[in-house]
């Protein structure tokens, strides 16, 4: 069994050493994965390391054991958290226990009573393990999970089945209640290639319901169900931003089920809509989410606003009633060039080969035609950097022989689905430069946050935050502190003043935490980089 994760976060460094030599972790069932000297940089570990317990001192620079187990239980609420401190302030004790803290320990700390409060940690821990595992508390759960009147509504609804006469009838009956004004579609997809030790897909499928059942229906008023092997939620939304959130809550749940569960697990949400009657877009819409996985990766949420292309609001695409013909434009969006190919040679198989009179073959052609240059234009494709792009395609592929046609076809498809990977690259690069720009414009202000610029972007942090990392090969924390690093290396050189004027001028109102960041990345203080620096152009001039 593997160990469970500990982080130990304190100012004072021989603290830390004390408390490793303590106890003896691997017998405990503990490994330490590493320790902070303050709550800023152990929330940063959090976040990459997920650690299982962390225990800090309270009084601590820049932010206290406090202030940090609040931010670690609104964003790890699993996480088991031990205070322990020299000062024995009843205060003290009862922040902790409104914070639900698991233990209180004052120091000097004894090695027995240490021993004995992981002892009860581990308890906790293997308990809870145990419960997520126990596959007759998930059959159970899925025999008294939703009523089958309402999952039988909830599925027509998402399919589109259900007559809007009959809508409200429906709900009265059931006693369903969704007021809105605002709703729409997730889906939750598990890998069915990575799965736990003794786990089936349809038992992980039960685990997720349960978690979002618990963590995720009061607050968005979800109703959530099993449909073609995936989870499905119906959400309420009281206004269309809100969507942002939800998608970083769900960004955040498929991150803590990879984590807890050692599975895969893909969130994609759909558009918003303010009529019930169009769930069934939204749903479509968050299926379509979900295959974006193979360009945006796994384990996180894909809100399909976010990453299709902007459609012209008076120019929507119109597709042929054909269904191979939408199955072959949703191929070059989405799938690789032998799918393409393949969908193109079905799309000629199954509508041109079957046309035998050379008129309706000709009102085909142009039919085909006209939609190829509809589905260009709305996902921002020129068609002059297309392959045979100088065809008269109008005037020649009428009079093309259909074997011919068949490959000018599957060779065009390609081009345009290399296009659209283009066409998305540009729109990815242009996204985040507009961000750097009001990161740039904007990093001298001490509040500037991940959140505020991808809200001015329009998106979800969590969007933001992939694409970002992706283009500049940085999280937007590290950018942003590079950037203000490198300004104040330059001001330090060009102004005589104190270094907490510098500070203030890069974004930091606290000159002793900007004193540390920057030590941390050029070794030194920024007096002693001062310093250095007027040594050595005196010693140049001599």
């Amino acid at each position: 069994m593997d160990k469970y994760k500990v982080l130990l976060v304190d100012d004072e460094e021989n603290v830390i050493n004390v408390i490793l030599k303590k106890i003896n972790w691997e017998d405990l069932g503990f490994e330490v994965i590493g320790y902070a000297q303050n709550g800023t940089a152990a929330l940063e570990m959090a976040e990459e390391e997920q650690p299982d317990v962390v225990m800090t001192d309270i009084k601590m620079p820049y932010m206290d054991g406090l202030e940090l187990s609040r931010h670690l239980k609104d964003e790890f609420p699993n996480v088991k958290i031990l205070l322990f401190t020299g000062f024995d302030e009843f205060e003290y004790a009862k922040e902790a226990i409104h914070l639900e803290v698991e233990e209180y320990v004052l120091k000097p700390i004894d090695k027995e009573e240490l021993t004995g409060v992981f002892s009860r940690i581990k308890n906790n821990l293997d308990q809870e393990t145990v419960d997520r595992n126990n596959l007759e508390k998930l059959e159970k759960y899925y025999m008294d999970s939703l009523p089958l009147l309402q999952m039988n509504f909830y599925t027509t609804l998402i399919e589109g089945s259900i007559k809007s006469d009959y809508l409200q009838k429906f709900m009265d009956d059931y006693r369903i209640s969704m007021e809105g004004p605002y709703f729409s579609c997730a889906m939750v997809h598990a890998s069915k290639h990575h799965l736990p030790e003794g786990m089936t897909p349809v038992l992980l499928n039960i685990y997720i319901e349960n978690y979002l059942k618990e963590k995720m229906k009061s607050k968005w008023k979800a109703k959530i169900f099993s449909y073609l092997g995936d989870v499905v939620m119906l959400i309420e939304c009281g206004a269309e931003k809100e969507i942002s959130e939800f998608t970083d809550d769900m960004n955040r749940m498929c991150r803590m089920i990879s984590h807890q569960m050692d599975a895969v697990v893909t969130c994609g949400v759909g558009k918003v809509c303010s009529d019930l009657m169009k769930m069934n877009e939204s749903y479509n819409g968050a299926r379509e989410a979900v295959s974006y996985r193979v360009i945006y990766g796994t384990g996180r949420a894909i809100n399909i606003s976010e990453v299709v292309p902007i459609e012209e609001s008076n120019n929507p695409i119109k597709v042929s009633d054909e269904s191979t013909l939408n199955n072959l434009f949703k191929k070059i969006l989405m799938s690789d060039e032998e799918d393409i190919r393949k969908s193109s040679d079905n799309y000629v198989d199954n509508t041109l080969s079957k046309i035998k009179d050379i008129k309706n073959y000709k009102i085909a052609i142009m039919e085909l035609v006209s939609n190829i240059y509809r589905f260009a234009a709305n996902n921002h494709i020129e068609t002059s950097s297309l392959s045979d792009s100088k065809l008269d395609l109008y005037n020649e592929l009428p009079q093309m022989e259909l074997m011919n046609f068949r490959e000018w076809l599957s060779d065009f498809s390609v081009s345009m689905h290399k296009a659209v990977l283009e066409s998305r690259s540009n729109t990815t690069r242009s996204f985040v430069s507009k961000s750097i720009d009001y990161l740039k414009a904007h990093f001298n202000e001490e509040e500037l946050s991940l959140d505020e610029v991808s809200g001015e972007m329009g998106v979800s942090s969590s969007y933001f935050s992939s694409v970002f990392k992706k283009e500049t090969g940085k999280s937007f924390v590290s950018y942003l502190t590079d950037y203000r690093l490198d300004r104040a290396l330059v001001l330090l050189m060009e102004k005589q003043e104190k270094t907490y004027v510098i500070a203030n001028m890069v974004g930091y109102s606290d000159p002793n935490y900007f004193s540390y960041v920057f030590k941390k990345k050029y070794g030194m203080s920024p007096s002693k980089y001062k310093q250095s620096k007027t040594f050595g152009d005196r010693l140049t001039n001599v």
